[in-house]
């Protein structure tokens, strides 16, 4: 029995018109979402397309700046995550959040144990209870095991019966089967159809279309921080979805590409990982941006990892100015004319603790001392050309780079492995969290890094940027590299069918 247009005062919990801001750049721009009991609404988009900021505001993380959150029919405020909970909204991530070193039971009532009358944990009636719940998901795990010895797929069975556990009538599943088997989706699947018979609302976020019709009934998309759409699964289909998650142009906003390009300068093949990539091959021209597009999960930062010596490959080879290259270690990789610019700042990127001019200096001090003494001129000198070159915002180059804003953070970051002088620079996600104007001069910069003769490497989950920016595009999807188009004529919707795996025969 399919699904009928519901009407929005039936459902249990409502977005109104909800605002979040962050410094620099709005995350979400009216966006309105409703859940329904007994339903499955699938919320689709990008990455950065404010997903996760909406789980972060159902959750209690974090607050609205405008709009409303309804809950049966009256506004509400979840002023912590533990006000969320206690209205029933619990939350099932991709990673899960529990605790390797506690048992299935106490993970389960973990902030909610039965207590005997003297106010102790009631272990009994705990392990009981957390043994009804497991019974009732069909899961054949010992309340007593510890959750370090589970499996993936147990340890999210576990979060399910968490969420049981405080008789959640709203529950978020995002990305859920990512690290799945295809037997364990299956049996996802199943507990989701138990959940929609219990009257839970499920609010489902994936980028996987297969699941998204076969598990969903409504859906909404998103696009930029706003909304895009939304209806009945049963009235649209893979192409009408993403036209919405990509629906904009991205002509006249990005630098021209250069005219010609140089020689080959670095060569791939074969290169694997046991893990998490395997036979990734390609080829990079001097004066080129290589654009690596993928979804969630596709294995793009993880093979990058393993070019700069982060992790090994398991088999496959490298070649940069003629020379085979194995980097055992990064500082190995950077010997060879190759850096890595990480997406995560803050915690591979920079020393945030330390000022501009350090960050900047630190990979290159073989040129800025002499006989093991700094020459502080020299590290200035430096700093100041790159951080100029970059159009970076600071009081001085003394400053602490944990008081800059999160696009000249990133520019501390890229000005740092420029100044090694590389031939190579892979960019991880290079304007992820930055505003307009940065990145303008990220992207700008970037073409005059290429036109110098700079091979650049550059993953992006941003569609326009990713077009806009790149001369060839490799698209991978689970650790596999399953495209490679032209900047110049690829189109979004090619990109999203080729990463979320869409057969052009079925997508309409």
């Amino acid at each position: 029995m399919s699904k009928q247009h519901p009407q929005k005062q039936d459902a249990i919990l409502s977005l109104d018109a909800i605002i979040k801001d962050f410094p620099g750049v709005r995350a979400l721009s009216e966006v309105s979402l409703q859940l329904y009991p007994g339903s499955v609404t699938a919320l689709i988009g990008e990455n950065g397309a404010g997903k996760s900021t909406v789980v972060k505001i159902l959750t209690g993380i974090y607050q609205p700046d405008g709009g409303q959150i309804v809950i049966d029919g009256t506004p509400t405020r979840l002023a912590t995550p533990h006000r969320a909970a206690q209205l029933g909204i619990t939350a099932i991530h991709q990673e899960t959040v529990l605790f390797d070193d506690l048992s299935v039971a106490e993970n389960i009532f973990i902030g909610h144990a039965p207590k005997t009358r003297w106010g102790l944990v009631d272990w009994s009636a705990m392990n009981a209870n957390a043994q009804s719940l497991l019974d009732r998901i069909g899961a054949p795990i010992s309340p007593k095991a510890r959750l370090r010895d589970l499996g993936i797929a147990n340890k999210h069975l576990v979060a399910i019966a968490r969420a049981l556990s405080i008789d959640a009538r709203v529950v978020i599943m995002d990305e859920p089967t990512a690290a799945l088997s295809h037997k364990e989706i299956q049996e996802l699947y199943l507990l989701v159809e138990q959940l929609k018979a219990d009257g839970k609302a499920i609010l489902f976020i994936s980028h996987k279309f297969d699941e998204i019709f076969q598990i969903a009934d409504y859906f909404t998309v998103f696009r930029d921080g706003q909304p895009a759409g939304e209806g009945l699964i049963s009235d649209t289909n893979s192409s009408a979805l993403v036209e919405m998650m990509v629906g904009r142009s991205v002509d006249g906003v990005f630098p021209p590409r250069a005219n010609e390009l140089g020689e080959t300068i670095m060569r791939v093949e074969g290169y694997s990982h046991p893990t998490e990539f395997d036979d990734i091959s390609f080829s990079l021209k001097r004066g080129e941006i290589l654009g690596f597009y993928g979804l969630v999960g596709a294995g793009r930062s993880e093979c990058m990892h393993a070019l700069f010596g982060i992790t090994r490959p398991s088999a496959g080879t490298m070649v940069i100015n003629n020379k085979t290259v194995v980097p055992t270690s990064p500082a190995d990789a950077i010997a060879h004319g190759l850096v890595y610019v990480p997406e995560d700042r803050g915690g591979q990127g920079a020393i945030t603790a330390l000022p501009i001019v350090d960050n900047i200096a630190l990979a290159s001090l073989t040129s800025t001392s002499n006989k093991g003494f700094v020459k502080m001129a020299k590290e200035y000198a430096l700093a100041r050309e790159y951080t100029q070159r970059l159009e970076l915002k600071a009081a001085a180059l003394d400053q602490n780079v944990s008081e800059l804003s999160g696009g000249n953070q990133q520019k501390v970051v890229i000005a740092k492995w420029l100044a090694t002088r590389p031939a190579v620079i892979i960019l991880d996600e290079p304007t992820k969290g930055i505003d307009i104007g940065s990145k303008a001069a990220v992207h700008a910069f970037m073409r005059e890094l290429a036109a110098q003769g700079l091979a650049v490497i550059m993953v992006s989950s941003e569609i326009p940027e990713i077009i806009g920016m790149s001369d060839r595009i490799i698209v991978m999807r689970e650790g596999r590299r399953v495209a490679q188009v032209s900047g110049e004529v690829v189109t979004p919707e090619i990109l999203v069918k080729a990463a979320a795996g869409i057969d052009e025969a079925n997508a309409a």
